[in-house]
């Protein structure tokens, strides 16, 4: 299968789960249940590059495409991540041109950025991927989605998807609506303003969603990546058990 970033860039609508470490075994019922991909969370979850490693490898047995939401800056755990196998790095509070730029820089390998180069991990299928083989694999599968998440990065989006190895941007509206100043313009508004907004139309606009229904709602608006909460999803199945 083609990796994610391809099937995004040839206009493919893809949608996939959102899992926050321990959990071998939704990473697994994802794939079983024919999603696209796998967002694992290390940003609000544990970010043990062991228990990453063991998720990427299940994800792996399935062909299941893995995303991982690194924390703020933690550009070592990216790197980390991509030598491991993950497909692409979801960067949380990405606020102005200059953050997404040293974002790249630390997920491109020279002359595009400063990552790390090896060929050992199991990206590069320890050590038997040749060198030049595994770098323009690197260049061509990378998916890089910036998180928009105050009102300063919603003014400056455009600019932050232009930066050069940005394939993408999402919207963290929980951190959205708790950066607004009390006479910011409400989340609705800041929300419309950024999906009108001609200088990221060009970019793949990724969605987060809660149900079926809101999936459905963000790719008709014109999202071309969905991520379901898992979490939000299981509680809401587990309220509706209760007696």
């Amino acid at each position: 299968m083609a990796p994610l970033r391809s099937r995004l860039r040839a206009g493919e609508r893809v949608a996939g789960g959102l899992v926050r470490m321990p959990c071998e075994e939704l990473v697994e019922m994802i794939a079983v249940a024919g999603l696209d991909f796998v967002l694992v969370d290390c940003e609000h979850g544990p970010a043990d590059v062991v228990e990453l490693r063991r998720h990427i490898a299940f994800a792996d047995a399935h062909a299941l495409p893995v995303l991982v939401r690194i924390g703020e800056g933690e550009h070592h755990l990216a790197q980390r991540a991509l030598d491991q196998g993950a497909q692409g790095i979801v960067a949380p509070h990405v606020e102005s041109a200059a953050d997404a730029a040293e974002l790249v820089r630390a997920v491109r390998y020279p002359p595009h950025g400063a990552r790390g180069f090896a060929t050992y991990p199991r990206a590069g299928r320890f050590g038997t991927v040749p060198a030049a083989e595994h770098r323009t694999a690197a260049a061509e599968s990378t998916l890089v989605i910036a998180m928009l998440e105050s009102p300063g990065a919603i003014r400056d989006a455009g600019e932050i998807v232009a930066v050069d190895g940005i394939d993408g941007w999402l919207v963290g509206v929980a951190d959205l609506a708790a950066a607004r100043g009390p006479d910011a313009p409400s989340v609705e508004e800041l929300l419309a303003a950024v999906h009108r907004d001609p200088a990221v139309a060009s970019a793949i606009r990724a969605d987060l969603a809660t149900s079926a229904a809101a999936a459905e709602a963000s790719f008709a608006d014109g999202a071309q990546l969905v991520v379901h909460n898992v979490t939000h999803v299981l509680m809401e199945a587990l309220r509706t058990l209760r007696a």
